[in-house]
């Protein structure tokens, strides 16, 4: 191999239509770009997934001789990409409310199923991060728990779903994404923890999944100054990913960055520079996700970069040779069917008992409920850009009667006065809140609806860290995301018609 295509085995672009854009192909063809991220902006149908992961296959066999891995973040709940004719399953939280970590491999091989069904080979999951951090902007329901000892065994156990599936996985975000209040894709977090702290909370579930055979771990964009003197994050530091994790947890499979277009990178290093420092830090596969222009960049910077020797041409051959043997294992022709009616009615059985009762008991919705709170909006970078059309004011008023009324994202006061004077009179509240935590007007509303004196419950529809400090009179509901499958399994438990089962897997 020349050293172009090398680096273009390494590199993973996107582009932001429903088919490569010509931008994309002429990358493809003049850089040897050999991989791709796919988004919910590229994603239309099932139908049309397919054909556009064949035509991908079809163009990069063609210029490098070798396939294309796939990329896409298909977590489950709040972070989904796949088609609505496609099988969505509950996120990582809901799926410990289960209790059951055999429900987090039941829900990663239907993934893994329809993914291979589409052609999608790499799904960057499971989130392995501990979300220690109530207030974290970007984690929260993508963690399995806020204690180690219970992600860990549910990250394995997802790991080996989608091995058993024959997708390639990867955890994230090495060394933890857990314990921050900020969001690397707007800013650069830091993580002020010793070693031992680490080894104590955010490593216990990585260490767990790289024993158990993970094949990939994804960086994260964060400064740990306690382990890199360096004002780098993770990501470019050599002490992390090669010291750390290749050396000291005995990692040898492949590092794959986050995005490296993340504010976090690109707006403190600049992406280029970022990547060629990644590269050398140790990460084998390096995501630049969304302009072409700034791939062309990259892939001219590490080809200079390692001509000069400011990359080991050794280390170079060695991560392209990696990712060529994982490609004759996962580069391979669709199988199966995505979507089947088996598939969808598992999902749905395991939604339905993810949905948590954490107090209090729901109220009858007697003969005049009011059904209100916000609608769903784009919480954080790596959820979709919109959210479905569906409210749960509008959905349960519509199969229950009675009100429906949509309140902003973060009402003001005369918003709340508003909603609360509309809610007088009912026979019952029920209101949902969406990460209300990080949006406090929506909870100043949950609590002056409370002064009505009027049977209530709360649902959250994201983070569960909005039911704390209710009422002990006032029902408290976590339901984890905030979607039309999600609405569908909450609707029989909200009317009494069936129990909820879930438990909360995190401490309130």
């Amino acid at each position: 191999m020349t050293l172009r295509e090398k680096i273009g085995q390494r590199l993973v672009g996107g582009f932001p239509g429903k088919e490569m854009s010509e931008e994309f192909i002429e990358l493809v063809k003049d850089y040897k770009v050999s991989n791709v991220i796919l988004f919910q902006h590229n994603v239309e149908s099932k139908e049309q997934l397919s054909r556009l992961c064949r035509d991908i296959q079809t163009l990069v066999r063609k210029e490098t001789g070798h396939g294309a891995l796939i990329c896409i973040d298909q977590e489950g709940g709040t972070v989904t990409r796949l088609p609505e004719d496609a099988v969505n399953v509950p996120g990582a939280m809901a799926l410990a409310a289960t209790g059951s970590e055999e429900n987090a491999y039941r829900a990663a091989r239907i993934t893994a199923g329809e993914l291979k069904a589409l052609g999608v080979n790499f799904n960057l999951a499971p989130t392995a991060d501990v979300n220690n951090n109530p207030d974290n902007p970007i984690i929260g329901v993508r963690s399995f728990s806020d204690k180690p000892e219970v992600a860990r065994g549910y990250v394995v156990a997802a790991v080996k779903g989608y091995a058993d599936g024959g997708v390639l996985s990867s955890i994230k975000h090495f060394p933890g994404h857990g314990d921050t209040s900020m969001d690397s894709h707007v800013s650069l977090p830091m993580i002020d923890k010793s070693m031992e702290e680490l080894e104590a909370m955010e490593l216990i579930p990585f260490k767990a999944a790289i024993e158990a055979g993970c094949p990939t771990v994804m960086t994260t964009h964060i400064l740990f100054p306690q382990l890199e003197s360096e004002e780098i994050p993770a990501t470019m530091s050599r002490t992390i990913i090669t010291g750390l994790l290749k050396e000291k947890l005995g990692f040898q499979g492949i590092v794959i960055s986050d995005c490296m277009e993340m504010d976090a990178i690109s707006k403190y290093y600049g992406t280029v520079r970022g990547v060629v420092e990644a590269m050398a830090a140790g990460v084998d596969l390096v995501l630049v996700s969304h302009t072409a222009k700034t791939l062309k960049d990259v892939a001219e910077a590490v080809y200079a970069a390692a001509e000069e020797g400011r990359l080991s041409m050794e280390e170079m051959d060695a991560s392209a040779q990696k990712i060529l043997r994982c490609k004759e294992i996962y580069c391979i022709e669709p199988t199966g069917e995505a979507g089947t009616p088996q598939a969808m009615a598992e999902a749905a059985a395991l939604r339905s008992r993810t949905i948590t009762l954490y107090q209090g008991q729901i109220p009858p919705m007697g003969d005049n409920p009011v059904f209100l709170g916000c609608a769903g909006y784009r919480s954080g970078f790596v959820s979709n850009q919109k959210s479905g059309e569906d409210t749960f004011a509008g959905y349960m008023a519509s199969r229950f009667g009675g009100t429906a009324l949509v309140t902003e994202k973060d009402p003001d006061s005369d918003a709340v006065r508003t909603a609360v004077e509309a809610a007088k009179g009912h026979s019952a509240i029920f209101v949902n809140t969406y990460n209300g935590h990080l949006s406090p007007g929506q909870l100043t509303l949950v609590h002056e609806l409370t002064g009505l004196g009027i049977p209530m419950a709360v649902i959250a529809l994201r983070n569960p860290y909005d039911l704390r400090n209710l009422p002990q009179s006032v029902a408290a509901i976590a339901a984890w995301d905030y979607s039309r499958p999600t609405l569908e399994a909450l609707a029989p438990i909200l009317s009494g018609e069936q129990a909820a089962e879930g438990k909360m897997p995190i401490a309130l």
